[in-house]
């Protein structure tokens, strides 16, 4: 048929916590474009290492981890100064997943997909 496209809908994943005014303006702008996405909250369901890895892999930990965060901030200093490279950061992570940036959104399926962290509404409909 004219118009109309075969190509399959790109699965959209936004892994974050739910009660975050990132992600909760994340979710709206998704809803206000019509784009079908799954939640993932990893406070309540948790993070698989696996997928974290994927993430450091795709980003770079220095993206994932939120140094602007109340969760930093309330570390003691000891705890900050440990992180510094990828295996501190991931130990961190894993133990506090409140750390971590949001959202972080995997557009599409396995090896294609590409991973953003953050929210920018304008350039979230080039991805």
């Amino acid at each position: 048929m004219v118009g109309m496209s075969t190509k399959t809908p790109q699965t959209i994943t936004l892994y974050g916590i739910a009660n975050c005014d990132t992600v909760k303006k994340a979710r709206a702008w998704l809803d206000q474009q019509g784009r079908r996405y799954a939640f993932h909250d990893f406070k309540k369901q948790g993070l698989p290492p696996e997928l974290l890895d994927h993430w450091m892999a795709s980003v770079g930990w220095e993206k994932l981890l939120n140094r602007k965060g109340t969760t930093w901030r309330r570390l003691d200093p000891g705890a900050q100064t440990a992180v510094t490279d990828a295996a501190s950061a991931r130990g961190l992570m894993l133990l506090q997943t409140s750390v971590i940036k949001r959202p972080v959104v995997q557009w599409g399926d396995g090896a294609n997909a590409t991973v953003t962290v953050g929210f920018d509404a304008a350039t979230w409909p080039s991805v």
